[in-house]
């Protein structure tokens, strides 16, 4: 009755998210629009027996919703583990287990916090998501969009040839609400993704495949003329995402009730995580170069006007808000796409265009921009930068999923200087879950060629510490007030349900520094 598993998320001091999706009747299958309307019971306990309920109550759901439940647990006391479990017609789904956050004026000497984005099921197992359910150790997993992806099979899945490990339903591209539905079904019948969800609470944000490829405002490359209205068919997957995913929209956890995915939550003074949204309301992206200059391409003003935005000018006045004023030590900033600027020399093509499909982070011709990255996008960064130095803030992490690679970066005011100028932060990149990075779209072994783009792209941004462009896997972000550290941990063959997890590298930077240095060792002292 409970196939689809339980999950929690957004845990603030007296509240947290709680979700499951029942199937009453055989009938009422994810997207179908069939089954009856039926009242599920929620339970809140501090122990696994659910002798001690702490919260309980009732929710109704049915074929509208598509018989998801989402409830905002509330009065629950800050810093505390919870078990929790729904109920119908005696049967009870399987019991999760969540963690409120610790009240806003505590003194917290620790957060720990799982790192994933970009976890395409065609592409392979979700072994990071196993791995990650392993531990005993987290408060919270970080998840930084691209939860799923719309493709249809044969469209992008393993490697070379784009093999589907585990194709995708619906067997097409999702367009429709049903489709979406479908999707979002099938990706949590995964066991390990259903695990996760039940171990710990996520926090999680939207990219651009959660709707279709580099969307914008108004349209995506992946949306055709007849695929109908791009709006609509965003509402379809905002709407779907509402329903099956455990986040506050609006700040509220009614279903249907909104598109505003930015959001913050706090842990103590010792940190607060702003969420991002760098879809929703950014302009259509620009070539990353203009071609006929009788020196050859250059790179399109456009990138840097003021008039277009990445972030929208209500999220990004509420961002600066929340860095100037915000009253926790550490700024942390879920952010979907990448913020460190990049330039380049020129590569040769028969590489760089391979590092395209996987990053689209490289102009063909050598120019120092990525047009779907924040480099695309100057004046919102610059901004953002600017106001963090003339407004002394300082121990801002920006933390970012999207690009299928690990990096580890500092962000120069002035990246041509660098490193003789400022730093207005650091940022920290994790690697994909699945989805194809350089190696898997080139066939090239492990650290053969990626090694030579990795030297190229360092050689010209020193403010790149740490890049690996070949692995697969998950990170590990430990806060306290001394120091942020990333951990890197990566997997083996995406194809292998049971490949194993290993330790590869760790940064860290220190309070006050804006810079970063290299661990020799992960958080727990274990490799």
């Amino acid at each position: 009755m409970f196939r689809h598993g339980v999950a929690s998320g957004d845990p603030r001091p007296a509240a947290v998210v709680l979700w499951t999706r029942v199937t009453p009747t055989a009938a009422a299958t994810p997207g179908s629009g069939k089954g009856p309307r039926v009242t599920v019971r929620w339970q809140v306990a501090t122990d696994r027996a659910f002798r001690h309920l702490v919260r309980q109550g009732r929710f109704a759901t049915g074929p509208s919703r598509d018989h998801t439940v989402k409830v905002d647990a509330t009065g629950l006391a800050p810093a505390r583990w919870y078990f929790y479990r729904f109920l119908l017609d005696g049967v009870a789904s399987p019991v999760g287990r969540t963690r409120t956050a610790p009240a806003h004026d505590s003194d917290v000497t620790r957060l720990r916090l799982g790192v994933v984005s970009c976890a395409n099921l065609q592409a392979g197992w979700f072994s990071a998501y196993r791995h990650l359910a392993d531990r005993d150790d987290l408060d919270a997993v970080l998840h930084l969009g691209d939860y799923l992806y719309e493709y249809a099979p044969g469209e992008y899945g393993y490697g070379v040839g784009n093999v589907d490990v585990r194709p995708h339903d619906p067997p097409r591209e999702m367009v429709s609400l049903a489709d979406y539905r479908r999707r979002q079904a099938q990706y949590k019948t995964d066991p390990d993704l259903r695990r996760l969800h039940a171990r710990y609470p996520f926090i999680a944000t939207w990219d651009d495949h959660e709707v279709a490829n580099d969307a914008w405002q108004a349209g995506a490359e992946n949306h055709q003329p007849d695929e109908g209205d791009y709006r609509a068919r965003r509402a379809r997957a905002h709407r779907a995402y509402d329903e099956w995913m455990p986040v506050r929209l609006d700040g509220t956890a009614a279903l249907g009730d909104g598109t505003r995915m930015f959001r913050r939550l706090r842990f103590g003074r010792l940190a607060e995580l702003s969420m991002l949204d760098l879809r929703t309301y950014r302009d259509q992206q620009v070539a990353s170069s203009v071609p006929g200059s009788p020196v050859g391409p250059v790179a399109d003003p456009a990138l840097s006007d003021p008039d277009r935005t990445m972030t929208g000018r209500a999220q990004l006045d509420w961002l600066k808000d929340g860095l100037r004023t915000g009253g926790a030590q550490w700024k942390l900033v879920g952010n979907p796409v990448m913020i460190a600027p990049v330039t380049f020399a020129q590569l040769p093509h028969d590489v760089l265009d391979p590092v395209n499909d996987v990053t689209g982070l490289l102009p063909r011709d050598g120019l120092a921009y990525n047009a779907d990255q924040w480099d695309g996008y100057t004046d919102d960064r610059r901004e953002v930068f600017t106001h963090l130095r003339d407004h002394g803030v300082r121990d801002t992490v920006f933390l970012t999923g999207d690009i299928h690679s690990g990096w580890a970066c500092e962000l120069p005011l002035d990246a041509a200087t660098y490193p003789l100028g400022e730093s207005a932060g650091v940022e920290l990149v994790c690697s994909s879950v699945t989805s194809n990075n350089l190696k898997d779209i080139t066939g090239s072994p492990p650290r053969t060629t990626s090694l030579a783009v990795e030297t190229t792209i360092k050689a010209n941004n020193r403010h790149v510490k740490y890049l690996d462009f070949d692995s697969h896997g998950f990170s590990v972000l430990d806060v306290t007030p001394e120091r942020v550290q990333m951990d890197w941990f990566v997997i083996g063959d995406r194809a292998d349900r049971g490949t194993p997890a290993s330790w590869t590298a760790s940064w860290a930077t220190d309070s006050g520094t804006q810079r970063l240095r290299p661990v020799d060792r992960p958080v727990g002292g274990t490799r």
